[in-house]
């Protein structure tokens, strides 16, 4: 009997760790989405969080493409997806595609670290999603040269990643067994000693 939604939430939920900001432990990323709309204030809330993530020279080079169910948007975006992503993704009430300059406002310069600073910007904006109850899942499976050309997207701005946000959902109305399990599953991560180091192949001392 596959879990309800209520049950793969607290599944998910990861132990708190004593001094962390539990929305660090509670946030995670569903493929079942439930039809419920996103409320237009909480959408502003998520950006407004992502608004003040940091930024080489200040610059804020993200830019969001945000796409609420049944708009055009909406549907360009979900035609970028691949199969396997449009089988899901098409249930959330928002789509969003992130993307970035990639040089300087100031000076024209190269900005090697756009991308970097998006993925901070779309960092914020899953935690305040998740402190709102809301739920998002980040997917690098789109097509590239499609999202460009429904957008007309330059050339000089990168592509990160799709954002599908809205409400979790039942897992049950999962298109096949593979996604259920994939929801159902509970929580890793890589313990600290794997990618903390103090120089590069030993393990800092964290005390």
């Amino acid at each position: 009997m596959t879990l309800s939604a209520g049950e793969v939430h607290k599944l998910k939920q990861a132990d708190p760790v004593d001094g962390v900001l539990p929305i660090f432990h509670q946030r995670w990323s569903p493929r079942a989405f439930s039809h419920r709309e996103v409320a237009p204030g909480d959408l502003a809330r998520v950006f407004e969080a992502a608004r003040w993530a940091a930024s080489s020279f200040n610059e804020q080079p993200w830019r969001f493409l945000v796409g609420t169910r049944n708009s055009l948007t909406y549907k360009k975006i979900h035609d970028s997806l691949v199969p396997f992503n449009q089988a899901w993704a098409g249930h959330a009430a928002v789509l969003i595609l992130g993307a970035a300059r990639t040089t300087f406002s100031h000076n024209s310069a190269p900005n090697r670290v756009a991308l970097y600073d998006l993925g901070a910007a779309a960092s914020y904006l899953t935690l305040e999603a998740a402190a709102l109850g809301l739920s998002a899942h980040q997917m690098a499976g789109f097509d590239e040269s499609i999202a460009r050309k429904n957008f007309a997207i330059p050339e000089d701005f990168v592509l990160g990643a799709v954002i599908a946000l809205g409400y979790q959902g039942e897992p049950a109305a999962l298109s096949n067994e593979q996604m259920v399990a994939q929801e159902v599953a509970p929580r890793q991560r890589k313990p600290l000693k794997d990618f903390v180091f103090s120089s590069w192949d030993s393990p800092a001392d964290l005390g």
